[in-house]
Protein backbone atom coordinates (compact mmCIF):
# COMPACT_ATOMS: atom_id res chain seq x y z
CA UNK A 1 0.00 0.00 0.00
CA UNK A 2 1.06 3.52 -1.03
CA UNK A 3 0.73 6.43 0.97
CA UNK A 4 0.61 9.87 -0.34
CA UNK A 5 1.95 12.84 1.39
CA UNK A 6 1.15 16.40 0.36
CA UNK A 7 4.23 18.45 1.13
CA UNK A 8 7.55 17.43 -1.74
CA UNK A 9 10.69 15.68 -0.52
CA UNK A 10 12.21 19.30 -0.92
CA UNK A 11 12.05 22.30 -2.83
CA UNK A 12 10.75 22.51 -6.68
CA UNK A 13 10.05 26.15 -6.96
CA UNK A 14 12.13 28.10 -9.31
CA UNK A 15 13.00 32.36 -9.53
CA UNK A 16 11.42 32.66 -13.13
CA UNK A 17 9.44 30.83 -15.67
CA UNK A 18 11.75 29.61 -18.23
CA UNK A 19 9.70 27.06 -20.79
CA UNK A 20 12.86 26.18 -22.47
CA UNK A 21 14.69 24.86 -19.46
CA UNK A 22 11.29 22.79 -18.72
CA UNK A 23 11.70 21.08 -21.86
CA UNK A 24 15.66 20.36 -20.95
CA UNK A 25 14.34 19.09 -17.54
CA UNK A 26 11.98 16.86 -18.79
CA UNK A 27 15.05 14.60 -19.81
CA UNK A 28 15.28 13.78 -15.93
CA UNK A 29 11.81 13.13 -15.44
CA UNK A 30 11.20 10.88 -18.32
CA UNK A 31 14.16 9.66 -20.29
CA UNK A 32 15.73 6.80 -20.70
CA UNK A 33 18.01 7.26 -17.14
CA UNK A 34 15.05 9.76 -15.66
CA UNK A 35 12.92 9.60 -12.51
CA UNK A 36 10.43 7.35 -13.94
CA UNK A 37 12.74 4.81 -15.39
CA UNK A 38 14.56 4.39 -11.80
CA UNK A 39 11.61 4.43 -9.58
CA UNK A 40 9.86 1.32 -11.46
CA UNK A 41 12.77 -0.14 -12.05
CA UNK A 42 13.69 -0.23 -8.14
CA UNK A 43 9.55 -1.08 -7.67
CA UNK A 44 9.38 -4.06 -10.00
CA UNK A 45 12.98 -5.14 -8.71
CA UNK A 46 11.13 -5.07 -5.23
CA UNK A 47 7.85 -7.04 -6.05
CA UNK A 48 9.88 -9.41 -7.81
CA UNK A 49 12.08 -10.52 -4.92
CA UNK A 50 10.75 -14.07 -3.59
CA UNK A 51 11.08 -13.72 -0.24
CA UNK A 52 11.54 -10.55 2.46
CA UNK A 53 14.69 -9.14 4.52
CA UNK A 54 17.13 -5.84 3.66
CA UNK A 55 17.49 -6.21 -0.32
CA UNK A 56 13.37 -6.06 -0.63
CA UNK A 57 13.39 -3.31 1.79
CA UNK A 58 16.33 -1.50 0.34
CA UNK A 59 14.10 -1.49 -3.22
CA UNK A 60 11.09 -0.39 -1.91
CA UNK A 61 12.76 2.01 0.41
CA UNK A 62 14.64 4.00 -3.09
CA UNK A 63 11.78 3.20 -5.21
CA UNK A 64 8.85 5.04 -3.38
CA UNK A 65 11.50 7.94 -2.97
CA UNK A 66 12.15 7.87 -6.70
CA UNK A 67 8.14 8.46 -7.13
CA UNK A 68 8.75 11.74 -4.96
CA UNK A 69 11.55 12.80 -7.07
CA UNK A 70 9.09 12.29 -10.03
CA UNK A 71 6.09 14.99 -8.19
CA UNK A 72 9.37 16.94 -7.69
CA UNK A 73 9.79 17.37 -11.13
CA UNK A 74 6.51 17.42 -12.37
CA UNK A 75 6.11 20.62 -9.84
CA UNK A 76 9.52 22.13 -11.27
CA UNK A 77 8.46 22.03 -14.48
CA UNK A 78 4.83 23.49 -14.30
CA UNK A 79 6.45 25.57 -12.16
CA UNK A 80 8.40 26.84 -15.05
CA UNK A 81 5.54 27.00 -17.20
CA UNK A 82 3.13 28.92 -15.23
CA UNK A 83 2.95 32.41 -16.99
CA UNK A 84 5.90 31.90 -19.59
CA UNK A 85 6.02 33.99 -21.72
CA UNK A 86 5.06 32.41 -25.40
CA UNK A 87 7.37 34.63 -27.64
CA UNK A 88 8.29 38.71 -28.68
CA UNK A 89 6.86 38.43 -31.87
CA UNK A 90 3.04 40.46 -32.01
CA UNK A 91 1.40 36.77 -33.61
CA UNK A 92 3.24 34.46 -31.14
CA UNK A 93 1.69 36.88 -28.39
CA UNK A 94 -1.68 36.65 -29.83
CA UNK A 95 -1.36 32.39 -29.85
CA UNK A 96 -0.02 30.68 -27.45
CA UNK A 97 1.06 27.69 -30.17
CA UNK A 98 2.46 29.56 -32.45
CA UNK A 99 4.53 31.16 -29.28
CA UNK A 100 6.00 27.78 -27.97
CA UNK A 101 6.78 26.86 -31.45
CA UNK A 102 8.68 30.02 -32.18
CA UNK A 103 10.27 30.10 -28.80
CA UNK A 104 11.56 26.93 -29.02
CA UNK A 105 9.47 25.26 -26.03
CA UNK A 106 8.21 22.44 -26.01
CA UNK A 107 4.58 22.98 -27.98
CA UNK A 108 3.05 19.76 -26.02
CA UNK A 109 3.40 21.52 -23.45
CA UNK A 110 0.88 24.38 -24.39
CA UNK A 111 -0.87 21.18 -26.62
CA UNK A 112 -1.50 18.47 -24.90
CA UNK A 113 -0.58 18.83 -20.97
CA UNK A 114 -1.55 22.30 -20.60
CA UNK A 115 1.41 23.83 -19.22
CA UNK A 116 2.12 20.89 -17.26
CA UNK A 117 4.79 17.91 -17.03
CA UNK A 118 4.63 15.14 -19.25
CA UNK A 119 5.73 11.57 -18.98
CA UNK A 120 8.67 12.18 -21.98
CA UNK A 121 12.27 13.24 -22.34
CA UNK A 122 12.91 16.26 -23.61
CA UNK A 123 12.97 15.59 -27.32
CA UNK A 124 9.16 14.24 -26.87
CA UNK A 125 9.87 10.64 -26.72
CA UNK A 126 7.15 9.33 -24.73
CA UNK A 127 8.46 6.98 -21.61
CA UNK A 128 8.70 3.36 -21.84
CA UNK A 129 8.97 0.14 -19.74
CA UNK A 130 11.58 -0.97 -21.66
CA UNK A 131 14.11 1.46 -20.20
CA UNK A 132 14.01 -0.98 -16.67
CA UNK A 133 15.14 -4.32 -15.71
CA UNK A 134 14.16 -6.63 -13.28
CA UNK A 135 15.50 -9.73 -13.97
CA UNK A 136 14.55 -11.35 -10.46
CA UNK A 137 19.02 -11.90 -9.82
CA UNK A 138 19.62 -9.23 -7.35
CA UNK A 139 23.34 -8.84 -8.72
CA UNK A 140 22.12 -7.94 -12.03
CA UNK A 141 19.64 -5.78 -11.05
CA UNK A 142 21.90 -3.90 -8.80
CA UNK A 143 24.54 -3.41 -11.66
CA UNK A 144 22.02 -2.02 -14.01
CA UNK A 145 20.57 0.39 -10.87
CA UNK A 146 24.33 2.01 -10.44
CA UNK A 147 24.74 2.54 -14.15
CA UNK A 148 21.29 4.02 -13.88
CA UNK A 149 22.11 5.86 -10.89
CA UNK A 150 25.37 6.95 -12.49
CA UNK A 151 24.27 8.01 -16.05
CA UNK A 152 20.81 10.03 -14.34
CA UNK A 153 23.53 11.94 -11.52
CA UNK A 154 25.39 12.92 -14.89
CA UNK A 155 22.34 14.11 -16.66
CA UNK A 156 21.40 15.98 -13.37
CA UNK A 157 24.96 17.46 -13.61
CA UNK A 158 24.86 18.39 -16.69
CA UNK A 159 21.71 20.30 -16.42
CA UNK A 160 23.10 22.18 -13.17
CA UNK A 161 25.64 23.13 -15.66
CA UNK A 162 22.84 24.60 -18.23
CA UNK A 163 20.91 26.71 -15.89
CA UNK A 164 21.39 30.20 -13.79
CA UNK A 165 17.95 29.79 -11.90
CA UNK A 166 19.17 29.47 -8.36
CA UNK A 167 15.71 27.45 -7.17
CA UNK A 168 16.32 25.02 -9.95
CA UNK A 169 19.91 24.73 -8.85
CA UNK A 170 18.67 24.06 -5.67
CA UNK A 171 16.48 21.27 -6.26
CA UNK A 172 18.93 19.67 -8.56
CA UNK A 173 21.80 20.04 -6.23
CA UNK A 174 19.30 17.84 -3.98
CA UNK A 175 18.95 15.32 -6.29
CA UNK A 176 22.47 14.92 -7.11
CA UNK A 177 23.13 14.38 -3.32
CA UNK A 178 20.56 11.86 -3.51
CA UNK A 179 22.26 10.47 -6.63
CA UNK A 180 25.41 9.74 -5.20
CA UNK A 181 23.80 8.01 -1.60
CA UNK A 182 22.16 5.67 -4.32
CA UNK A 183 25.29 4.99 -6.13
CA UNK A 184 27.17 4.18 -3.34
CA UNK A 185 24.33 2.06 -1.92
CA UNK A 186 24.25 0.00 -4.75
CA UNK A 187 28.05 -0.34 -4.59
CA UNK A 188 27.37 -1.51 -0.91
CA UNK A 189 24.87 -4.25 -1.98
CA UNK A 190 26.73 -5.13 -5.08
CA UNK A 191 30.00 -5.68 -2.77
CA UNK A 192 28.55 -7.40 -0.09
CA UNK A 193 26.63 -9.86 -2.80
CA UNK A 194 29.71 -10.58 -4.76
CA UNK A 195 31.13 -11.52 -1.67
CA UNK A 196 28.28 -14.07 -1.01
CA UNK A 197 28.01 -15.10 -4.67
CA UNK A 198 31.06 -14.22 -6.46
CA UNK A 199 31.41 -11.47 -9.34
CA UNK A 200 30.01 -13.35 -12.21
CA UNK A 201 26.08 -13.40 -13.07
CA UNK A 202 24.62 -16.18 -12.60
CA UNK A 203 26.81 -17.72 -9.68
CA UNK A 204 24.54 -20.92 -10.05
CA UNK A 205 25.52 -22.05 -13.78
CA UNK A 206 27.15 -24.84 -13.53
CA UNK A 207 30.84 -24.36 -14.56
CA UNK A 208 31.70 -27.32 -16.16
CA UNK A 209 28.80 -26.83 -18.93
CA UNK A 210 30.70 -23.56 -19.95
CA UNK A 211 34.11 -23.67 -22.64
CA UNK A 212 36.36 -22.82 -19.71
CA UNK A 213 39.13 -22.88 -21.71
CA UNK A 214 38.29 -19.36 -22.85
CA UNK A 215 36.58 -17.82 -19.82
CA UNK A 216 39.51 -15.80 -19.43
CA UNK A 217 40.85 -14.80 -22.49
CA UNK A 218 40.88 -11.34 -24.04
CA UNK A 219 41.30 -11.83 -28.16
CA UNK A 220 42.44 -8.75 -30.25
CA UNK A 221 39.82 -8.23 -32.51
CA UNK A 222 40.66 -4.67 -33.87
CA UNK A 223 43.84 -2.85 -34.77
CA UNK A 224 46.96 -2.57 -32.39
CA UNK A 225 47.26 -4.31 -29.44
CA UNK A 226 46.98 -1.24 -26.48
CA UNK A 227 44.06 -3.27 -24.24
CA UNK A 228 46.96 -5.99 -23.80
CA UNK A 229 48.22 -3.69 -21.18
CA UNK A 230 44.64 -3.57 -18.88
CA UNK A 231 44.68 -5.66 -15.74
CA UNK A 232 42.27 -7.63 -17.87
CA UNK A 233 44.47 -9.02 -19.85
CA UNK A 234 47.17 -10.60 -17.02
CA UNK A 235 47.09 -11.92 -13.88
CA UNK A 236 44.44 -13.62 -11.52
CA UNK A 237 40.82 -13.33 -12.78
CA UNK A 238 38.44 -10.66 -10.96
CA UNK A 239 36.37 -13.98 -9.76
CA UNK A 240 39.63 -15.78 -8.13
CA UNK A 241 39.16 -19.04 -10.23
CA UNK A 242 41.21 -18.31 -13.57
CA UNK A 243 44.05 -16.64 -14.80
CA UNK A 244 44.14 -13.82 -17.62
CA UNK A 245 45.49 -14.00 -21.00
CA UNK A 246 45.59 -12.59 -23.81
CA UNK A 247 45.68 -13.53 -27.51
CA UNK A 248 46.81 -11.00 -30.45
CA UNK A 249 45.82 -13.16 -33.02
CA UNK A 250 42.93 -14.93 -32.71
CA UNK A 251 42.25 -17.98 -35.50
CA UNK A 252 38.58 -19.26 -35.90
CA UNK A 253 37.09 -21.97 -34.06
CA UNK A 254 34.80 -22.98 -36.43
CA UNK A 255 34.26 -23.52 -40.05
CA UNK A 256 32.86 -21.38 -42.66
CA UNK A 257 28.92 -22.11 -42.92
CA UNK A 258 27.66 -23.43 -45.61
CA UNK A 259 23.78 -23.22 -45.72
CA UNK A 260 21.21 -25.35 -47.56
CA UNK A 261 18.90 -24.18 -49.95
CA UNK A 262 15.38 -23.24 -48.59
CA UNK A 263 12.87 -25.13 -49.91
CA UNK A 264 11.15 -23.90 -53.52
CA UNK A 265 8.08 -22.52 -52.50
CA UNK A 266 10.33 -19.37 -50.26
CA UNK A 267 11.40 -18.29 -53.67
CA UNK A 268 14.26 -17.36 -52.11
CA UNK A 269 17.01 -15.82 -54.85
CA UNK A 270 17.83 -19.76 -56.82
CA UNK A 271 20.91 -21.40 -55.27
CA UNK A 272 22.22 -21.24 -59.03
CA UNK A 273 22.07 -17.66 -59.31
CA UNK A 274 23.87 -17.11 -55.83
CA UNK A 275 26.62 -20.14 -57.01
CA UNK A 276 27.45 -18.39 -60.00
CA UNK A 277 30.96 -19.54 -60.47
CA UNK A 278 31.32 -17.02 -64.03
CA UNK A 279 30.55 -14.25 -62.13
CA UNK A 280 34.14 -12.43 -61.19
CA UNK A 281 34.10 -9.44 -58.26
CA UNK A 282 35.62 -6.58 -58.78
CA UNK A 283 38.14 -5.49 -57.25
CA UNK A 284 37.16 -4.01 -53.73
CA UNK A 285 36.48 -0.61 -52.50
CA UNK A 286 39.15 1.28 -51.06
CA UNK A 287 38.08 4.42 -49.12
Amino acid sequence: MFYHVKELQYHAKPERPDPLFAKQLQEILGGQFGEISVALQYLFQGWNVRGNGKYKDLLMDTGTEELAHIEMLATMIARLLDGAPVGDLEDAAKDPVIGAILGGMNPQHAIVSGLGAMPADSVGNRWTADYIAASGNLLADFRANLNAESQGRLQAVRLYEATNDRGVKDMLSWLIARDTMHQNQWIAAIHELEAKENVVVPSTFPKALEKRQVSYTLFNYSLGNQSAEGRWAHGPSMDGEGVFKYVENPVPFGKKPILNPAPPYIHDTPPSVIMDRNVHPGPPNIC
